[in-house]
């Protein structure tokens, strides 16, 4: 096969990834997180990496703009995680809490429950699983997995709190948090 017809085909795989990518990002939030927060739209996008190793894709969506500045929690917002590996849900809750208490954020009695709570609702996850979270301004925060409902925890502080560990200025994870509220 010549050399200039196997590039010509490199270059159109590749550019059908990337529209296939920009139609993907384009699209609504899944209908089950609209039944919980009505009005998102999407904030931005990202990869989270782990010593060079991809944990999973991220999705934003929430109902206003958000600022560089700091997180308007009276707004419904959720973040939906594409799981690149198996990760054990208790690894991922306990992961979680500490990334909650490098922020200061709760004392330590909250964070222990938190922690209970996180452990209750985060399922062991593997490539492909699909994990949302939807912070319900005033009440808490709901779970789904692939698209169906795994709890609530209905506590407006930890939701806060939870929704931090992406979206404080202060995060262990600037880029990510940047490509997530789009503001570049």
């Amino acid at each position: 096969m010549d050399l200039s017809i196997v590039k010509m085909k490199k270059y159109f795989l590749g550019l059908l990834f990337i529209i296939h990518v920009s139609v993907c990002l384009a699209e609504a939030p899944p209908a089950i997180l609209l039944e919980s927060a009505p009005g998102l739209s999407l904030r931005g996008s990202g990869v989270f990496r782990y010593f060079g190793l991809r944990i999973y894709d991220a999705v934003l969506w929430s109902s206003a703009p958000l600022s560089a500045e700091r997180v308007d929690f009276s707004q419904p917002l959720a973040l939906q995680l594409r799981y690149a590996r198996r990760l054990e849900g208790r690894a991922i809750a306990d992961r979680s809490i500490q990334e909650i208490a490098q922020l200061g954020i709760g004392t330590p009695e909250q964070r222990s429950a938190w922690q209970e709570a996180l452990r209750r609702v985060l399922p062991d996850v593997d490539s492909g699983t699909v994990v949302a979270g939807v912070h319900v301004p005033g009440r808490g925060a709901k779970f789904f997995l692939n698209g169906a409902p795994v709890g609530e925890v209905n506590d407006p502080a930890f939701s806060q709190a939870f929704f931090s560990i992406w979206l404080d200025p202060k995060t262990s994870a600037p880029d990510l948090r940047t490509a997530l509220i789009g503001s570049r």
